[in-house]
Formats: C-alpha cells, sequence, structure tokens
C-alpha cells in the first residue's frame, strides 16, 4: 500500500519534472563575474532546465542542513536525558539488589536496558522512529 502512495506521487512528479525539462530546454549563460556582464571571465552555458533544478537541489539541501544545525540543542539534550535515564535505571537496580540482601533475600538481577537512543519500544517493525 505504501508503495501504491510512493508511485502514486513520484510518477507525476516526474512526468512534470519532464514537461519542464522539455518546455525550457533552450541555452542560457550562467555568469559568475559581477563586474563585467558583457564578456564574463567565468561562464557556463547550459540548458535552463538544469539551471533551476540545481537551484532548488541546493536550496533544499541548504535548508535541511540549516535545520539540522539548529536542532542540534534538542539532540544534545536528548542523548543527556537517555544517560541520566540509563544512570537512573542502573541507581535504582542497585537499590532494589541492596534492599533484597538487607532482607536476607536473593538479590534479583535487573532486566537489561534497551539499547539505543530510544529503546526497543521507540521503533517500529523497519526500524524507525516513533
Amino acid at each position: 500500500m505504501r508503495k501504491f502512495f510512493s508511485a502514486l506521487v513520484v510518477i507525476p512528479l516526474g512526468l512534470l519534472f519532464i514537461v519542464f525539462a522539455v518546455a525550457n530546454r533552450h541555452l542560457v549563460m550562467v555568469s559568475f563575474d559581477p563586474f563585467n556582464s558583457v564578456n564574463p571571465s567565468v561562464a557556463v552555458s547550459m540548458p535552463l532546465f538544469i539551471v533551476i533544478i540545481a537551484v532548488a537541489i541546493l536550496g533544499v539541501a541548504a535548508g535541511g542542513m540549516a535545520t539540522w544545525f539548529r536542532q542540534r540543542h534538542w539532540r544534545r539534550a536528548a542523548r543527556q536525558n537517555e544517560a541520566d535515564a540509563r544512570r537512573a535505571r542502573s541507581e535504582i537496580a542497585d537499590l532494589r539488589a541492596a534492599a533484597a540482601v538487607s532482607r536476607g533475600g536473593t538479590p534479583q538481577l535487573a532486566a537489561p536496558a534497551p539499547r539505543g537512543l530510544y529503546g526497543s519500544a521507540g521503533r517500529d517493525k523497519q526500524g524507525a522512529t516513533l
């Protein structure tokens, strides 16, 4: 079902790109010389659709990197909270074992803590974070 919906989006988007490329295939001069627009020293001639699609890809990549860098605070806080929770689980297990020994019973082994940043319960079948 998921593949069907992916195809439902990807196929029309691909057709849209093809129509856009065919309609904008004339060559344009891309210049990187801001001082001499008539005879630029650094210029490339390429189809217009390549220029527009390349600029869109660069914009998406720049936006993704900016978002990644702005969220570093939250990722750091999540790592610290996970480490605190792991430390607290270990301390609770030690306290329970000490309490069992002081009562005269046999100490019980604590269940192992889940591995990873979110634990085994925080992921679906494909391993994606819930």
